[in-house]
């Protein structure tokens, strides 16, 4: 279920999967804590592969706005995969008519399936346009949130700093044009 504007319930499971080292762990963190900002109920469930950078990372994030049941979500609304190994292991899984944000710098294949709503996003070369690939993940969140509203823009841009307290503020800001970039994708 998308968000309601008239008050209504509100739910979105997402997973997002790629490469340790391409940032889905954090940016599932970010997502969660956004959406406490925005007042809403959360989860966040992380998995790593069996090495951290260059093994596979996922997370399931569940934005809500009534309590949340389960961290676990096997069916979710929204996948954002950001390689190849993810976008074979998830799809299956997306649920019928939900959203799938595919990274296609690194994907060539295409979905296999026709109940979906894919969305193709050149996310490593808009990165390497800002500056820095490590904000390829920004970007995905970006139209993540245009798609879904699940959470708002601004809690994600005054939760970047919280998340990522060590950054300098160069790479903040890099991060948020990123996001400002995936909006419009």
């Amino acid at each position: 279920m998308d968000g309601d504007k008239d008050g209504g319930m509100m739910y979105q499971g997402v997973i997002m999967s790629g490469f340790g080292g391409q940032g889905i762990i954090s940016a599932g963190i970010l997502l969660a804590y956004s959406g406490m900002v925005d007042g809403k109920h959360v989860t966040f469930f992380p998995a790593y592969g069996a090495e951290m950078r260059g093994g596979t990372a996922n997370c399931s994030v569940v934005v809500s706005s009534e309590e949340v049941a389960s961290p676990v979500v096997s069916r979710p609304d929204s996948l954002i995969v950001m390689n190849e190994p993810s976008l074979t292991r998830f799809e299956p899984a997306l649920k019928p008519e939900g959203l799938l944000l595919i990274n296609t710098s690194l994907i060539s294949s295409k979905p296999k399936r026709a109940d979906i709503n894919p969305i193709s996003i050149t996310a490593n070369q808009i990165a390497e346009e800002i500056g820095s690939i490590k904000v390829a993940n920004m970007v995905m969140i970006g139209s993540l949130i245009n798609h879904t509203k699940a959470v708002s823009l601004e809690s994600v841009i005054k939760t970047l700093p919280k998340v990522y307290p060590r950054a300098k503020k160069e790479i903040l800001d890099m991060n948020v044009e990123a996001l400002k970039k995936g909006v419009m994708l």
